[in-house]
């Protein structure tokens, strides 16, 4: 057998004479151990180790792309050293450098973007970032659009008064504006109201737990320049403004924002969000607001809810437990508009949000953003009515509410200055 090794000159390097320049013990040893051939063939001298000896031919050619021979772009050796796509490197000697990139790194490889190589790195994150854009875009434009939507129409009265958080005055009214005939009739609203106000709530915010506070609509109070007359009356007489009016001077509370809303809106608002559950602990079934469920829980849509928060007779304490009914209502409709269920579906979210904003009337200094803050405070406040001494006043606008003046000033006194209110205070809510 020749001595001649056939694979010499193509993986191991020509020695030195032994005891000439460059001689090294140690060196010759490790040439000396033959490795077995690189798959990507080339040369292992390829145009980097010993460039007095050009590579032979091998499978991999000079084009291939696993090292020998010059890969894409490269040259060199193929397990050793050389160029796989386009750096030095084939399958990259230990520390040797890119094989995608180019530049020198210790790994091998250059990445980039989450452990991606270059390109479909950057790609990934063009598309994510555009995602991202676009998503920002959307919501910020949904934002804009139905903040434009609001109906800001009421003007808040020059006051004095200062009190600690936020104080909104929350009320529903019986006005039949902008309902049709047949809308009526199906409400059960009858063809005239009073335009007075049905439903009266005081919420605070922003110095604890948040507190919805009932006032009852026949409370007889003092309104201004008009003597002494049921509270609902002061909507009728000179609107929003002097409602308020009226509740910030036997309150003693800065009144910050307003919001109305009639029964149209109600019933539109509920549809849109897919109706609200309530559990009722009996049946209710009244001729006059058209009320007719059964007891246990369900959920009621728009003409069920009107009728039910608007039901007075079906209960011995007649608008004293409407009011709670109504409270429950409240809350219940804003846990399901605030519930991930509507704000992460955009097909019941923006028809909600559209119907919401169109259907209330708030002050001018009134955002949508105030109107979220409120929608999440009313997910579980702490509840009650205005303490009362008399719930059958007899007056000369009939019978009404005469509060109990003691421990309603304590009551709004601690609102005032942002101490929690006393727990004899907050009656709760119970369902009727």
């Amino acid at each position: 057998m020749s001595d001649e090794d056939p694979w010499k000159g193509w993986y191991q390097p020509e020695q030195p004479p032994a005891g000439g320049p460059g001689s090294d013990p140690t060196r010759d040893m490790t040439i000396q151990s033959r490795m077995p051939p690189s798959p990507g063939g080339g040369g292992g001298r390829g145009r980097g180790a010993w460039p007095d000896q050009p590579p032979p031919v091998s499978p991999g050619g000079p084009s291939s792309p696993y090292g020998g021979g010059g890969g894409y772009q490269g040259g060199g050796s193929g397990y050793g050293g050389g160029s796989g796509y386009g750096g030095d490197s084939g399958y990259g000697a230990p520390y040797g450098t890119s094989t995608y990139g180019g530049a020198p790194t210790r790994g091998g490889r250059r990445w980039r973007f989450w452990g991606q190589p270059g390109r479909r790195g950057r790609r990934i994150a063009l598309i994510i970032g555009v995602v991202v854009i676009v998503l920002i875009a959307g919501v910020g434009g949904t934002y804009f659009w139905l903040n434009g939507k609001l109906h800001r129409t009421v003007t808040l009265p020059q006051s004095t008064l200062t009190s600690a958080g936020t104080n909104w005055l929350i009320a529903g009214d019986d006005s039949r504006t902008g309902i049709s005939r047949s809308q009526r009739a199906s409400l059960h609203l009858g063809s005239s109201g009073a335009d007075a106000s049905d439903s009266l709530m005081l919420l605070h915010t922003g110095t604890g737990k948040p507190v919805l506070i009932s006032i009852p609509r026949d409370s007889y109070v003092p309104i201004p320049g008009h003597g002494h007359n049921k509270i609902n009356a002061a909507l009728a007489i000179g609107g929003p403004t002097l409602l308020i009016q009226t509740v910030e001077q036997v309150t003693g509370l800065r009144i910050d924002h307003y919001m109305g809303i009639g029964f149209g809106g109600l019933a539109d608002v509920v549809n849109k969000v897919g109706g609200v559950r309530i559990c009722l602990p009996k049946a209710v079934k009244d001729a006059d607001s058209g009320v007719n469920l059964k007891a246990g829980c369900q959920n009621l849509n728009g003409k069920q809810a009107v009728a039910f928060v608007r039901d007075r007779h079906s209960f011995a304490t007649s608008d004293l437990q409407r009011i709670q009914d109504q409270r429950a209502f409240l809350q219940a409709l804003l846990s399901k508009a605030t519930s991930p269920g509507v704000y992460l579906n955009p097909f019941t979210a923006l028809p909600f949000g559209s119907s919401a904003a169109g259907s209330v009337s708030v002050d001018k200094g009134t955002s949508l953003y105030d109107l979220l803050q409120v929608a999440f405070a009313l997910r579980g406040p702490e509840t009650g009515t205005v303490p009362i001494a008399n719930a059958n006043f007899p007056t000369s606008a009939g019978d009404a509410v005469l509060w109990d003046k003691t421990h309603a000033l304590q009551l709004f006194n601690a609102l005032q200055a942002g101490k929690p209110v006393p727990a004899s205070l907050l009656t709760g809510t119970k369902l009727g």
